[in-house]
């Protein structure tokens, strides 16, 4: 079974992909390095935000490595600002990345 990539190193080469596309993705906030989790907030620049978070661990499959799902789609600032703040209560080592695309790609598969 090959190693899995660490979040650091995930989360650095998600944000070049963004760039490559033509997007604008910042890390918001750093988690721990090596297994944090990461979500991803989508902003559609005209109000709506979708919010991708890891898959349940039940859909990983170790040939795909990292497995995200949408959690939260075309939903107001406030609301993804709400959902984020409930996940940093349960998890402190968690990884934020923005990502600003009129199109609303997240690049994820």
């Amino acid at each position: 079974m090959p190693a899995r990539l660490t979040s650091d190193f995930w989360v650095s080469a998600y944000v070049r992909r963004c760039h490559h596309e033509g997007a604008f993705a910042l890390i918001r906030r750093r988690g721990a390095a090596e297994a944090g989790a990461i979500l991803i907030v989508v902003d559609r620049l005209d109000g709506a935000n979708d919010l991708y978070a890891p898959a349940p661990q039940t859909e990983l499959d170790d040939t795909r490595g990292r497995v995200f799902e949408r959690i939260a789609e075309a939903v107001d600032g406030l609301t993804v600002e709400e959902r984020i703040a409930r996940e940093l209560k349960f998890d402190s080592d968690l990884w934020i990345v923005a990502v600003e695309d009129r199109q609303g790609r997240a690049f994820l598969d």
